[in-house]
């Protein structure tokens, strides 16, 4: 270890720790009358969102939660969610959000392991919850959320219903100070095998990720997307990675905030419009249901700025999103990096150059954010360099990166193996940094000899007319040990098989995109692709399907 001066500090000198009460310091005093929106619900002041924190911690405290308890939140995007992720951490406990997509069993595995005491259960989860009440190991009691009056129901050791709880409290409480170290919050990520995995994050690495996320989302104007006039509305769950951490970026900023509860494209689209929403993130197949669905149509969403992660941002969605006024942007995250990595930046070179340049870069995965670092290495764990061709796997290293999966030893080693953070990701770096993900470890197409990348073929189908929806995997082949099936939703009134899509591809082939092996000989036509619960392309369930469909000549596929 290196010996470096160290200065005592001045008795008296208050050692500040980073805590998430402290990103509730700025927004309120910023803007005490912009409004938190909850659907059409509710409408609150920063004032009332401070107080309304206060009360809720009150009566957290009152029903017996004390410092390192696991609280769980079971419910739907709204001003209650943002009130748990700032009242129960700065209370000294843990919020768990919980992915109320998984399955029953799922959900009870992940209550179980985290050791949840004290769970938040909207009225819509009471049915899923009394299901596996019985199973439950830890948890001591219950509090019901609900939108209307209170409802008649049983849940086990029950406190009370959310609001009449909040509106007997006091709507001060004395936060106090601990170690910045301590857990905030943890959540579930679920893999190709196997249960889901403990991710857990401290109050520094909120703090930290969160400054690091204001900077970079409001201050580069190469691709300016937030600042204290925007209007701000999440179309990512709040129990996937805190909603990428943005409920906490907009609350430091003071932003006019708006929940829209379950996500539903004729709800989403009118808070857009009489909200006058002009900021939001989501993955690729959210923002194609919100463009297709029937209220969109004809639509100008001109003004409204969207980040794209979770899954690559192709071409068409992007050139789809721009002809009907949405600014997208690409960024790169995992829920075990807290998540932001990576953001589209465009430096002078590229602004210079064309259009179709800028577009190729943003929708890139983008250059690491500030005090993240990103190397590629081999299969020996050998660096590469960052000359944008040679492919590895993607390991980073950052101050708000899980530091394990939570009471899974082996695991957290694995994925800590070198000293840095192993994504899974096939990439690339480029000497301006930026970050180009070909594919998941697990989903690149080995034919031949040879590496596809089943993203690099998605972008390319994708931009055929008829193509609403694609998705490429490897299927098993005698001959060339895999070959690619792409798995298709077209658009309506529009047909494609496999010739005509291979007569889409070979102009690629003729320029040197592709090899011409890279080009599916198998194509299946079907109305919905299979996604995760957080909405990626479920890549393993399209491959069991598949072997499925080829198990029974389906008469889905259509083949050269």
């Amino acid at each position: 270890m290196l010996q470096t001066r160290i200065l005592e500090p001045t008795e008296g000198a208050y050692a500040y720790p980073l805590l998430i009460k402290r990103l509730l310091l700025s927004g309120g005093r910023y803007e005490k009358t912009r409004e938190i929106v909850y659907r059409d619900q509710v409408r609150l002041s920063y004032r009332e969102l401070g107080e309304r924190i206060a009360r809720l911690a009150n009566v957290l405290t009152e029903a017996g939660v004390k410092a390192g308890d696991t609280v769980a939140v079971m419910d739907w995007d709204s001003h209650r969610y943002l009130e748990c992720m700032f009242a129960i951490p700065m209370i000294g406990a843990v919020v768990h959000t919980i992915n109320v997509r998984l399955s029953p069993e799922q959900i009870l595995y992940t209550m179980n392991h985290a050791e949840d005491r004290f769970v938040l259960v909207n009225s819509d989860f009471v049915a899923l919850y009394q299901g596996i009440a019985g199973q439950l190991t830890t948890v001591d009691k219950t509090l019901l959320i609900t939108d209307g009056p209170e409802r008649c129901v049983e849940l086990p050791n029950l406190v009370g219903e959310y609001e009449q709880l909040l509106a007997g409290a006091s709507p001060r409480y004395d936060f106090p100070d601990f170690d910045e170290n301590s857990v905030a919050t943890t959540f579930y990520t679920t893999g190709t095998t196997g249960n889901p995995k403990g991710v857990y994050f401290t109050h520094r690495q909120l703090v930290l990720h969160t400054l690091a996320e204001a900077a970079v989302l409001g201050g580069d104007d190469s691709v300016r997307l937030l600042s204290s006039s925007d209007v701000y509305m999440p179309i990512t769950p709040m129990f996937h990675v805190h909603a990428w951490g943005i409920p906490y970026v907009a609350t430091l900023m003071g932003i006019k905030q708006v929940y829209p509860g379950r996500y539903e494209p004729d709800m989403l689209i009118r808070l857009w419009r009489e909200e006058q929403v002009t900021f939001s993130h989501c993955v690729p197949t959210i923002l194609q249901m919100l463009l297709n669905c029937p209220t969109a149509k004809g639509q100008d969403f001109g003004g409204w700025k969207i980040i794209i992660g979770g899954s690559a941002l192709n071409r068409a969605l992007y050139q789809a999103a721009q002809a009907r006024g949405i600014q997208l942007t690409a960024a790169y995250g995992m829920s075990e990096t807290c998540p932001l990595i990576s953001c589209a930046h465009l430096n002078d070179e590229l602004l210079a150059g064309s259009e179709d340049e800028r577009v190729s870069y943003r929708i890139k995965a983008g250059v690491p954010v500030p005090m993240v670092e990103a190397a590629i290495i081999d299969e020996h764990g050998r660096f590469l360099p960052n000359d944008g061709e040679s492919q590895g796997e993607l390991v980073l290293r950052a101050p708000w990166l899980t530091q394990g999966y939570y009471q899974e030893a082996d695991k957290s080693a694995e994925l800590w193996r070198g000293g840095w953070l192993h994504t899974g990701d096939v990439a690339t770096l480029d000497s301006m940094g930026f970050i180009d993900i070909r594919d998941r470890i697990k989903d690149v197409i080995k034919t031949g000899g040879e590496w596809l990348s089943s993203l690099d073929l998605e972008d390319l189908i994708s931009r055929h007319e008829a193509v609403r929806e694609v998705a490429v995997v490897g299927v098993p082949d005698p001959q060339w040990g895999e070959r690619p099936f792409a798995l298709l939703v077209v658009h309506p009134d529009r047909q494609l098989d496999a010739k005509a899509l291979k007569e889409h591809l070979k102009p690629f082939v003729e320029l040197g995109h592709i090899n011409k092996w890279a080009i599916p000989s198998q194509i299946a036509v079907v109305t919905e692709i299979p996604k995760t619960s957080v909405g990626k392309l479920d890549k393993k369930r399209i491959r069991v399907e598949i072997g499925q469909w080829q198990a029974s000549n389906s008469a889905f596929l259509s083949t050269l």
